[in-house]
């Protein structure tokens, strides 16, 4: 098969030609149709973490079910029938690990981590839900603890008025997802959450209309826009809070309009957020996405993020959830909106990557600055 390969020595990625993957038990073969783009996948190929010659680079992706493990025969899940529709992610190049990634035009993944995509979604809208999805929805649910319709139930704070929750990041592409996640909790509780959001001034429009459906939005160029969110949570604050960027002053931003004994997730460990925890006041929950995989991170350094069965058993919950709530032709969250590239493996290096990097500004066509979209490639 075709698959785009990073040179961990000449930091340098290409397509190349390597054996088909095999599914083993219960993991099934996928030929991947579209793949999206993460910064992460970026910054794998600057700054290599893989210790192998070459590695399979690439996470997100979408595609149609082609062999499944010998274990799996006879399960009565539709994710291993030959032909369904799956999505997912994987974890590709970005820790010292021999996992293959998913930019490629096959992988092999746990059934369990794939959601069933419905036909009305085509594959390239699909790509761009998993590994963001699952990020906001580990903050959500199983960090804040937020009423969950899949995973263990949270209890909101019974007091009289709505509960307020505040996304920093709003039209990122985990804060997408995060705000459709936290109706999904107000359904689930029965109880009113009134949703405050923090974007640039160009997407407030967008933010307002569902299925986002903000009460309050505010630029985050305005120097006032703390005391304005303080003010609509009612002057002390907001009970939950969720740093989508989580950089720098972005948390220490975020943590200054919580109130005493709120709750505040972020994505980002203080080493590589560029923070220091002992300057936040709110209780703060953080981890990383690839707990969902529920295999041990390890990073330069000898850093080791051990395996997290419980963190793996909500992620599977989530995409089963989004395999059996969804219509025919509509999923459970409406997917980012997506920039399609023209293109395919090839051209990820030379027009993806580079979106990345400052070099987008001087153009005005499809390699323009990424803004509130996710960008998609296909594959085949």
């Amino acid at each position: 098969m075709r698959a785009l390969i990073l040179n961990t020595s000449t930091k340098t990625v290409a397509v190349e030609t390597t054996p088909d993957p095999k599914p083993g038990p219960k993991e099934i073969l996928v030929r991947v149709r579209a793949v999206a783009l993460n910064h992460v996948d970026y910054m794998n190929t600057v700054k290599p973490l893989a210790t192998q010659d070459k590695r399979v680079v690439g996470s997100d992706f979408a595609g149609e079910v082609a062999q499944v493990g010998k274990d799996l025969d006879g399960i009565d899940d539709p994710r291993v029938k030959i032909g369904a529709r799956v999505a997912g992610f994987l974890q590709g190049a970005n820790s010292v690990n021999e996992r293959p990634g998913a930019f490629a035009e096959y992988l092999v993944v746990d059934f369990d981590l794939t959601w069933l995509v419905p036909d009305g979604i085509s594959f390239e809208r699909a790509a761009s839900v998993s590994l963001c999805g699952v990020t906001a929805a580990q903050a959500v649910f199983y960090r804040l603890h937020l009423p969950s319709p899949f995973w263990e139930s949270g209890v909101l704070d019974s007091q009289a008025g709505p509960i307020t929750v505040f996304i920093y990041g709003a039209s990122s592409s985990v804060g997408f997802y995060a705000a459709q996640l936290v109706k999904l909790a107000g359904k689930a509780s029965g109880k009113e959450i009134r949703l405050i959001g923090a974007a640039s001034a160009s997407k407030h429009a967008l933010l307002k209309e569902p299925p986002y459906s903000y009460d309050v939005l505010v630029d985050y160029r305005d120097p006032q826009w703390q005391e304005t969110v303080r003010k609509a949570a009612g002057g002390d604050g907001v009970q939950y809070a969720i740093d989508a960027i989580s950089q720098g002053d972005t948390v220490y931003n975020t943590d200054s309009v919580v109130q005493a004994g709120g709750k505040l997730a972020i994505f980002r460990a203080p080493a590589a957020g560029g923070f220091d925890m002992a300057k936040i006041k709110t209780r703060t929950v953080f981890g990383a996405v690839w707990e969902a995989l529920g295999v041990d991170v390890q990073y330069h350094g000898g850093i080791v993020i051990p395996a997290n069965e419980k963190a793996r058993a909500s992620a599977a919950a989530f995409y089963k959830f989004l395999s059996v709530s969804a219509g025919p032709n509509q999923a459970v969250l409406e997917p980012n909106p997506i920039r399609i590239m023209p293109g395919g493996l090839e051209n990820i290096p030379i027009d993806g990557f580079a979106l990345f990097g400052a070099g987008s500004k001087a153009y005005t066509d499809h390699r323009r600055p990424v803004s509130g979209e996710k960008i998609v490639f296909t594959v085949g």
